[in-house]
């Protein structure tokens, strides 16, 4: 656990460089993106787990992969899904609304928080490949929200933003 929050402080720095480089939106969507492939090479290992014996290499290898791809998930997290959002929202609501929208962003951060937190041991019961594939469905639903509907803070001023939303 060490080693995931020593890579997951080290990525978040890098991304406190890129965002006035690449820009936030960009950062989403790569961010969103890489998170749906990490994702979806965990879900395929678990479900070839289910076919291969223990005690071949294989299944130690597919055991490998799959926590290679969580530190990935976790590194592509940071890089953008972890602090962009914050940022963007900081960025484009009008100062009369902010602690309100603001406070109901954080509400429904935590509230989904806790959702996956509660329900994953349930749905890893389920179906471990099964679990990160619906993981990975929303990162890809997530890249295409991002790509539609986000659009870019970088440089722009609130009137630019708010421009983008009429």
């Amino acid at each position: 656990m060490f080693i995931f929050g020593v890579v997951q402080v080290l990525a978040t720095i890098l991304t406190l460089c890129l965002a006035d480089k690449s820009g936030r939106r960009l950062l989403l969507i790569v961010s969103s993106s890489a998170m749906a492939l990490s994702l979806l090479v965990v879900s395929i290992s678990f479900y070839l787990k289910e076919y291969i014996s223990p005690d071949s290499d294989l299944y130690a290898t597919l055991s490998l992969v799959s926590v290679a791809g969580v530190v990935v998930m976790v590194i592509a997290f940071s890089l953008g899904l972890g602090a962009m959002p914050w940022i963007i929202m900081s960025e484009s609501l009008p100062i009369n609304i902010k602690g309100l929208a603001g406070s109901f962003a954080t509400l429904a951060n935590w509230f989904f928080s806790w959702l996956v937190t509660l329900t994953a041991n349930l749905l890893l019961d389920w179906s471990s490949g099964g679990t990160f594939i619906i993981y990975t469905a929303v990162c890809v639903f997530t890249a295409g929200f991002v790509a539609i509907w986000v659009p870019e803070t970088k440089g722009k001023t609130l009137e630019e933003i708010q421009q983008f939303f009429r």
